[in-house]
């Protein structure tokens, strides 16, 4: 790659660490206190995905976002389902759980459990 500029969609970019952003970026910087063990984690990954630190950051922030709602938590709807649970005691063991999750991406992956009546 060298010092040469990137092009992707005709927009030039010319600071070759930032390769991997797939359009020009408006950086701002920004100082973060976060501990060893994070700082180290997030070293290892920039590492193996062969990108900056920023761009990993970028991932997750994004990520994060697309999984964490923030209105914040529905309470009617745990309730509803508490009061469900309470008239059914119908629910998934959490060793159930375990074993379905760590059945994926294996050539034997466990179907979805149902829940059962406990306790």
């Amino acid at each position: 790659m060298g010092n040469r500029a990137i092009r992707h969609s005709g927009i030039a970019l010319d600071k070759p660490a930032r390769g991997n952003y797939l359009y020009a970026m408006n950086i701002i910087r920004r100082t973060l206190e976060i501990d060893a063990g994070t700082d180290a984690r997030l070293t290892e990954m920039a590492a193996e995905r062969g990108q900056d630190i920023a761009a990993i950051l970028a991932e997750a922030v994004a990520l994060l976002d697309s999984v964490v709602e923030p209105a914040g938590p529905d309470i009617a709807e745990d309730r509803r389902r508490l009061d469900e649970f309470l008239l059914s005691r119908k629910a998934v063991p959490l060793t159930d759980a375990e074993a379905w999750v760590a059945s994926w991406d294996t050539s034997e992956e466990l179907p979805r459990p149902s829940p059962r009546k406990i306790g």
